[in-house]
C-alpha cells in the first residue's frame, strides 16, 4: 500500500472514553486522506473505536491485537 507516514496517537494507559476522545481530537486536526495510527490498551478500545469510526464515517484500514494492546490504522475519509 502506497501510504504517507501515518500520524501516531499513543492512548495506552487511558480508559474509556479517553481513547475515543483523543482519537476524535487528532482526526479533527487532519486532512481528508491522511491516516492516524492509534495505540490503545483499554479492553473496550476495540469496540469503542470501531463504533466511533463507523458512526463518523472514518475507515479502519487495519487493526492488530498483540497481548493487551490494540493498533488501529484509521483513514480520515471525509
Amino acid at each position: 500500500m502506497d501510504m504517507v507516514e501515518a500520524k501516531k496517537l499513543d492512548a495506552r494507559g487511558l480508559f474509556c472514553p479517553e481513547p475515543v476522545f483523543k482519537t476524535n481530537i487528532e482526526l479533527a486536526k487532519m486532512q481528508t486522506g491522511e491516516t492516524l495510527l492509534v495505540l490503545a490498551d483499554d479492553p473496550m478500545a476495540e469496540i469503542d473505536i470501531k463504533e466511533y469510526c463507523s458512526k463518523c464515517g472514518y475507515e479502519i484500514l487495519d487493526m492488530k491485537k498483540t497481548d493487551n494492546d490494540f493498533e488501529f490504522t484509521i483513514k480520515k475519509s471525509r
